[in-house]
């Protein structure tokens, strides 16, 4: 009978719609509002999955995030296959199709599950112990079975048919968890007019509401005053409501990352986004995250049908399914004794209690024991039988003595106690502390605005937990409202007392027997046995026991599992808990698919495409792109008939027997302003700028604290206190990064501000003879003689009527200019140029002439004629390094012995010996060709091409004693034969320099 578990009455989905869906080829019906989860219990569906590791039989343990076993695959069609998906969080929709994991050729007979026979030998360890012999089994044995194995579900092979979307939203308040805490944290905010946003993974309101049973809060049931609540939050303009939306990572300055799921419900999702990625900044945010039951650590515990007593009252009382019909309970605590009085009175068979404590008592015992449970004080489950399912339990008294007992059962519940879920806490840097009284951690230490309420601040009864919420809820909106006179909440808390937890701790004494399988992490199929032995050969640290066993390391980190795992390991080694440590909490807290992660960033959108204003024009007159970090340069421009060479041959004599236009506005640019810039530059920079006269530039270098060159440029001095700074294309933002790192952290003494014009700023080079001629019918307010304007130097004027910095400098050798613009000037200051410029024979060039001509001049590019181990001296830049400046950074990285021992490589030149012979970059230098392999390579090419201008090809390298080496004869060993150089100076052409000025 279809949905033969389904209690009629029962639960919340009465009246719901019935939908259809699959579960490994069998249909089954279920209803609207179910998850699969419970769907497939309603169904009698217990067995969903395989484990990792031993390929045991899986059931449905939890229903929420923290399901270590029910992951499934959902396939809506041959492009969209989701591995991996917990059935506990997945909504049912109708043609539903989800397969289980892990398995072949089915379910119920894996052949995998060999491995459990051979446990044995697949202990705590094994994979570090058995894979480091024989050394030549890495590759041809080990690695490629292991790929094979690795993973549990399928991942898809086609293209993401689906599109993702991405909001930035800001508010004075955020409230992660809609329970009971959440609810009145974000009612009390929202009542006094702040913004606030709500955000729970589940579909709605009301979180642990969902399997409480005569909860009340202000006279009403909890659940309705949870929906009532949720309602009116929803009608408050001033409130944001996201449903299955999961705070998945905390961050710095309250940025809090959500991912909300937005047709992962529908049937037919349509042009809806399948997820939205949300990046909150708050004022304050509020954590209401709950708790974490945990489960009983005894021999068999993953059978399936054995889970959760928390996850059982879900099921029961939200979707109106019992989870079995003869059910027994194992607990250590009171609150699993409320699961068995709701399901005994839904007309469930609850056959036992079996509680490890010697004198159970409480409201909830007194009440089991009335409607007839059977409560055994003192006893432990110490087996189970059945195969694909839980078929009975065998208990015994906890202290190992006395005659065991058979209780035939279809269903065990179990509860350990419940673990405070301070993830969200732990990611935002916060300190938790250890409270001894209930064996937990609770928040501590606080490092952002934030506050915890509810039962993960260790508040266990519901009238307290919603005092603390109002009062929470309150306080945040005040301090985000910047004290904003207190406004009274309209929430009168009287809830009814609810449960403690009770004991949190591991069960006593559990897994101690060796010889079972009692599982501590079920995804990773991690014992009390492999804890233990971990102990055992040496690992002390929680941290160790972690990675040597892989206990918290699946998709679940650990939820259910960590905080037994830190118990058995601290038992073993006779300490506290707090003294073992606490593994790290890291973000996400659910697994989040790529799509959300990259969202728009997809094929043309997988990088910003950054381009210059130039772009169009640049676009219309032929040119060839290259990419230059995310920004599009022109690379050449062919004429018809040309290919590259010949265009940038052309290009490269142009420009130095006329002119050529060059866009440069992907240089970086930084203005550094203040009373105290000057000392900054100082500070940051080799050169001395203190007496550097406005209008005047100077090329200046940056240094790490090593002392190898970082980043280089021109800076222009506009006046005392303003610096116009110049990067390279690629070292904008870290440059920009390097700075403000230095003055906030170094120098917060010195009043100086930064600011990036990268964008602001066009950037159009003039270079060559005529280069002068070109921009002079064009400029105003700015004599361009050589006695008012001398080379390195910058004014401020106008050029086609539009502002102007003019900037003389060259990156070619000849005379040049640097015309900055308005961005929104720039190619129509371009266009007016080139209109000059044809006049005079000039052409527009690209990058690669760009490097051709800079090359010629010796002129070095950081990043590619240096490699981070380049210093000043090295690259033949001991001028640029002020000899009377005893401070800046990197100065005492140049002190280094290694930085200034002889033999270092040194910027050079090379000459091929036969001329027409261009050396590839990054080619290895060797002074013997004929010594035996490994030769010893002394140097490498860094830049090398033909150069038109000389005449023949050109390169500049980095040698070992380079410039102890002019003359020598080198050898570049190519598989075409070995190339002989000869080792020269930098400077190709013109060397005297006499260009700059004519």
């Amino acid at each position: 009978m279809a949905e033969a578990h389904r209690i009629a009455g029962t639960g919340r989905l009465s009246g719901g719609k019935p939908v259809q869906f699959k579960f490994d080829g069998h249909r089954y019906s279920g209803r609207e509002g179910d998850t699969l989860a419970s769907a497939l219990l309603a169904n009698g569906v217990h067995l969903v999955g395989r484990s990792f590791k031993y390929h045991r039989p899986r059931g449905i343990l939890s229903a929420g995030a923290e399901e270590p076993n029910a992951l499934v695959g959902i396939h809506r069609d041959d492009a969209r296959k989701t591995p991996n998906v917990r059935a506990t969080v997945q909504e049912l929709y109708d043609g539903l199709t989800a397969v289980s994991q892990n398995r072949w050729p089915s379910l119920a007979m894996d052949v995998g599950a060999v491995n459990d026979l051979a446990s044995p030998f697949f202990s705590a360890g094994f994979y570090y112990k058995t894979f480091m012999w024989p050394k030549s089994a890495w590759k041809s044995f080990y690695e490629p079975n292991i790929r094979a194995a690795a993973g549990l579900g399928v991942a898809p092979d086609l293209p993401d048919p689906d599109h993702y979307s991405s909001r930035y939203a800001h508010c004075d308040v955020l409230v992660v968890g809609g329970g009971a805490a959440g609810l009145a944290a974000a009612l009390a905010a929202a009542e006094t007019g702040v913004r606030v946003i709500l955000c729970d993974e589940q579909a709605g309101f009301g979180g642990a509401m969902r399997y409480e049973s005569g909860a009340r809060i202000e006279g009403q049931d909890g659940w309705t005053w949870a929906q009532e609540t949720a309602r009116r939050l929803a009608g408050m303009e001033n409130v944001r409501l996201l449903p299955r939306t999961t705070a998945f990572g905390y961050y710095a300055q309250n940025i809090v990352a959500l991912t909300e799921r937005v047709t992962d419900h529908l049937s037919e999702p349509g042009e809806l986004p399948r997820e939205r990625l949300w990046q909150v900044r708050a004022k304050r945010v509020v954590l209401a995250t709950g708790s974490i039951e945990r489960h009983m650590v005894f021999s068999g515990n993953d059978r399936p049908g054995i889970m959760l007593a928390s996850a059982a009252r879900t099921y029961l009382n939200q979707y109106g399914v019992a989870v079995g019909q003869n059910v027994a309970v194992y607990t250590a605590n009171e609150s699993a004794y409320w699961a068995a009085i709701d399901l005994k009175n839904a007309g469930v068979g609850v056959r036992t209690i079996i509680d490890l404590r010697d004198n159970p008592t409480g409201p909830a015992v007194e009440q089991a024991r009335s409607l007839g449970i059977e409560v055994l004080p003192s006893r432990a489950v110490t087996a189970v039988g059945g195969r694909l399912r839980i078929a009975s339990v065998t208990v015994t008294p906890k202290t190992g003595e006395g005659t065991g007992r058979n209780i035939p059962v279809d269903a065990l519940l179990m509860s350990a106690g419940w673990t405070p879920s301070v993830h969200l806490f732990s990611q935002s840097r916060g300190k938790v502390a250890f409270d001894a009284a209930t064996q937990r951690f609770l928040p501590g230490t606080y490092a952002q605005d934030c506050a915890c309420v509810g039962s993960c601040n260790g508040t266990d009864d519901l009238a307290s937990a919603v005092k603390e919420a109002v009062a929470a809820g309150e306080r945040a909106a005040r301090a985000a409202a910047g004290a904003r006179p207190e406004t009274r909440t309209s929430i009168k808390v009287d809830a009814s007392e609810g449960w403690s937890p009770g004991m949190v701790g591991a069960a006593p004494g559990a897994g101690r027997d060796t010889t079972v399988k009692a599982f501590v992490d079920f995804q990773n199929d991690v014992t009390a046995k492999d804890i233990r032995q971990a102990v055992k050969e040496g690992m002390r640290s929680i941290e160790h026991v972690k990675r040597f066993t892989t206990n918290g390391m699946a998709t679940d980190q650990g939820k259910t599992s960590n905080l037994h795992g830190l118990a058995i390991a601290a038992e073993m080694l006779g300490k506290e808990i707090p003294e073992v440590g606490l593994t790290t909490f890291r973000p996400p807290f659910t697994p989040v698919t790529y799509g959300a992660i990259v969202n728009h960033s997809r094929g043309k959108l997988f990088d910003p495409t950054r381009k210059t204003p130039m772009h169009g024009w640049e676009e219309r007159h032929g040119a060839v792109f290259e990419d230059v970090g995310q920004w599009k340069r022109a690379w050449y421009y062919p004429k018809p008939g040309e290919d590259m060479h010949a265009a940038v041959n052309r290009e490269c004599r142009t420009v130095r027997q006329s002119a050529g236009l060059f866009d440069a506005s992907t240089l970086g640019k930084i203005e550094v302003v203040g009373p105290d810039a000057a000392t900054f530059m100082e500070l940051l920079y080799t050169n001395p700028w203190q007496k550097l006269d406005a209008g005047r530039c100077r090329y200046g270098i940056m240094l790490r604290e090593d002392g190898f060159i970082y980043d280089d440029g021109v800076v222009g001095r506009l006046a005392q206190d303003r610096f116009h700074v110049t990067t390279t294309t690629g070292g904008a933002a870290r440059v920009l990064h390097h700075m403000e790192d230095y003055l906030q952290t170094e120098f917060p003494n010195l009043s100086v501000w930064l600011t990036s014009v990268s964008e602001q700023w066009a950037v159009i080079a003039v270079q060559g003879p005529k280069s002068r001629e070109i921009i002079a019918p064009l400029v105003e307010g700015i004599d361009l003689s050589d006695e008012a304007m001398p080379h390195m130097s910058v004014r401020e004027g106008t050029i086609c009527g539009v502002p102007t910095r003019l900037f003389r400098m060259s990156f070619t050798g000849d005379r040049g200019f640097e015309v900055n613009v308005p961005a929104d000037y720039g190619e129509a200051v371009w266009e007016a140029l080139w209109a000059e410029g044809e006049k005079h024979g000039a052409c527009a060039y690209g990058t690669e002439a760009m490097h051709v001509l800079r090359a010629e001049k010796g002129y070095i590019i950081v990043g590619q004629d240096t490699d981070g181990t380049v210093t000043p001296n090295d690259a033949g830049l001991d001028w640029a390094v002020g000899k009377k400046k005893t401070d800046f950074v990197g100065i005492r990285g140049l002190m280094r012995p290694d930085l200034v021992a002889p033999g270092r490589r040194q910027l050079v030149g090379l000459r091929t010996k036969d001329p027409k012979v261009v050396l590839e970059e990054g080619a290895q230098i060797v002074a013997d060709p004929n010594q035996p392999i490994p030769m010893k390579m002394i140097g490498h090419v860094t830049s090398s091409y033909w150069s038109e201008n000389c005449g023949r090809s050109i390169a500049l390298a980095v040698v070992e004693g380079g410039r102890d080496r002019m003359g020598q004869t080198l050898y570049v060993p190519m598989p075409s034969g070995v190339i002989e150089v000869e080792v020269g100076g930098t400077v190709f052409y013109d060397e005297k320099g006499e260009r700059l000025h004519g």
